[in-house]
């Protein structure tokens, strides 16, 4: 009887069991892709789009056919506007293409994880590229205005509260109500940045505590910078910072730091160089960073030493610094004789604090026995080649004109914005060219400002990119409003970036054919001048260039083309795919011949919310 009787349950049970599974994935179908429905086809409308028109193909097919793409052959796109771009999945809400390690996870790249290759960049090929619209979260708002932003933020913008938590004993950020403040503090300063930053000027021993030392002291280079507080109450006092930190596992720190207005960048000391060029930074500095400096023969350490100027510091905050136990005893004993090796001297140790100070030539360098390690830098290394460039564990000498000038031999800020840098002379550039350039610019953002009157206040543009700096000019003529500009110099451009550093500004090297290292809806105006004619004949695609100037950009945000007159009426072919509204045009400068013609378009980003259907944007 059991024996029948098990048998009968079999018998019912198989079918059962089936008629389970077809259920299970007949709603794993439907819900998965309806879900995903949009990702992939975004993919597929993407390519085949970009295809037809003679875009998103190898380099090397590029290459040989750019003179078909679709910027030369304006009758081939003609009727080919899109009426809409397909929405991303909700999941790539925060995607960074070149940053994303669910990519790294699915190519199975081989990567050192005792380096930090995984947390530095690695770009999708075209066939993988998401070419869909980033939808804002849910219930996004515009983005509370500076300077107020600098102390809270709209959590719904940014809705993560693990670092709230996390660090809830050191004041990095509190969540309250539906905003998240920022009390200032940090891993090394609970009690605020500010008192911080007045503590390091009275052990530099500059006048009445000031950091910026009578204009003398102007950019900061903070690695492991967190929430970037440190970078914003450095503002106050004339001073900008780059502040850094990687997409580990403090996600979002970065983004924080972007949503309250503070100049900040996705990067990592990893295995290549950073994105600036040499003696870029008056100051670096470290607290808590977490970083290994004595790893393969400090070459951490001598990165940092290549990006510091003359007579520069690094103000290191670390239980190191202090020397608490037998392993920070032999971590602080191998560090100083490393940095005595690098000719750097203690300028100042005070409590959990030390700064070094780099020489101002290279008398100490000569002076060295032979065979010291680490070694100078060959002669014909470029200490400013950054893009893709790896570190070495060397030393960059001072050229011969910095050496005599026992300095960067630069004028205090702000007078340093527009006096012509010495640097000038290593691209052929002269004093009357810089100033020519600036004039130029300076008559060109007042009569973009003056055409968005309408549509701006005085605070409602803050994060500002350039996104081909050429000198820095577009930049130097915002001086009197309260932004900060992202400058990026293209790499296969001049290697303009070291005078925009020694103007008193920040920015980075960036190849457009790619997507840049930063959060979706990073700011509030994106400058475009030449870049589509650019890329154009590189043969990479000006509709991934389009979406990825619509994924930094902030809702309600702004873009300026200024490029020739055909590239514009392309570009306005794309306006209601990328829910973008014309706001003002404006035309060729006279005198321009029709070659060298170049007009501008200023555009408006909507925001736009994706309805619970996912199917209509409103």
């Amino acid at each position: 009887m059991r024996g029948r009787a098990d048998g009968g349950q079999k018998k019912h049970l198989v079918p059962s069991i089936c008629v389970i599974l077809l259920i299970l994935g007949f709603l794993f179908i439907y819900y998965g892709g309806h879900r995903g429905q949009h990702a992939s086809a975004a993919l597929d409308y993407g390519t085949k789009f970009s295809r037809s028109l003679g875009w998103g193909s190898s380099d090397d097919e590029d290459a040989t056919k750019s003179d078909d793409s679709a910027f030369g052959q304006e009758d081939r796109f003609e009727n080919l506007s899109p009426k809409s771009f397909p929405v991303c999945d909700d999941r790539h809400m925060e995607l960074i293409p070149c940053l994303d390690r669910n990519l790294i996870y699915q190519t199975r790249l081989k990567l050192d994880l005792s380096l930090m290759e995984h947390y530095e960049r690695h770009c999708p090929q075209p066939e993988r590229r998401f070419n869909c619209l980033i939808p804002p979260p849910p219930g996004y708002k515009i983005p509370i205005k500076w300077p107020k932003s600098r102390d809270e933020v709209w959590q719904a913008n940014i809705p993560h509260t693990h670092l709230a938590h996390e660090k809830s004993d050191q004041n990095w950020m509190v969540v309250k109500g539906d905003k998240i403040n920022f009390p200032g503090g940090g891993t090394h300063f609970h009690y605020g940045a500010d008192k911080y930053i007045a503590s390091i000027a009275n052990m530099l021993g500059f006048p009445n505590n000031v950091i910026n030392n009578e204009g003398k002291l102007r950019a900061v280079l903070d690695v492991g910078c967190g929430v970037a507080s440190f970078g914003g109450y450095l503002l106050s006092s004339n001073v900008i910072t780059m502040s850094l930190a990687p997409n580990d596992v403090h996600q979002n720190q970065i983004q924080f730091a972007l949503e309250r207005g503070i100049p900040a960048f996705l990067g990592v000391l990893g295995t290549m160089r950073l994105p600036y060029p040499s003696r870029s930074f008056e100051l670096a500095h470290c607290s808590r960073c977490r970083i290994d400096w004595l790893q393969r023969n400090g070459i951490l350490l001598l990165e940092l030493d290549r990006v510091l100027r003359p007579g520069g510091y690094f103000a290191y905050s670390s239980p190191e610094a202090y020397a608490q136990d037998e392993e920070d005893l032999r971590i602080w004993k191998t560090m100083s004789q490393l940095v005595e090796r690098m000719c750097w001297k203690i300028a100042s140790k005070q409590n959990q604090t030390v700064i070094w100070v780099k020489p101002q030539t290279n008398d100490c360098y000569m002076d060295r026995a032979p065979g010291t390690k680490p070694p100078l830098c060959r002669p014909d290394d470029d200490p400013d080649a950054v893009w893709g460039v790896k570190m070495e564990a060397c030393i960059t000498p001072y050229s011969e004109q910095q050496h005599r000038d026992k300095g960067s031999a630069l004028v205090p800020w702000p007078a340093r914005l527009t006096t012509p840098p010495p640097r000038l002379a290593d691209l052929g550039y002269t004093a009357d060219a810089f100033k020519k350039d600036t004039e130029i610019w300076q008559q060109r953002v007042d009569n973009y400002w003056n055409l968005l009157s309408s549509k701006i206040t005085s605070n409602t543009i803050r994060n500002v990119m350039d996104m081909k700096a050429s000198m820095g000019s577009f930049a130097a003529a915002l001086k009197d409003k309260d932004v900060w500009v992202m400058n990026v110099v293209p790499q296969d451009g001049p290697n303009s970036l070291k005078i925009i550093y020694d103007r008193g500004l920040i920015g980075t090297v960036h190849d457009w054919c790619e997507s840049f290292s930063t959060y979706p809806r990073t700011y509030d105006l994106i400058h475009a001048w030449t870049i589509f004619s650019s890329i154009e004949k590189r043969g990479c695609g000006a509709e991934d260039l389009l979406l990825e100037i619509d994924r930094i950009l902030r809702p309600t945000g702004f873009v300026i083309i200024r490029d020739s007159p055909s590239i514009l009426e392309l570009v306005k072919k794309y306006l209601p795919a990328l829910h973008w509204e014309p706001v003002a045009a404006v035309d060729p400068e006279p005198g321009s011949n029709q070659e060298d013609a170049e007009a501008a378009l200023l555009i408006q980003k909507k925001l736009w919310v994706v309805d619970e259907s996912r199917q209509n944007l409103r």
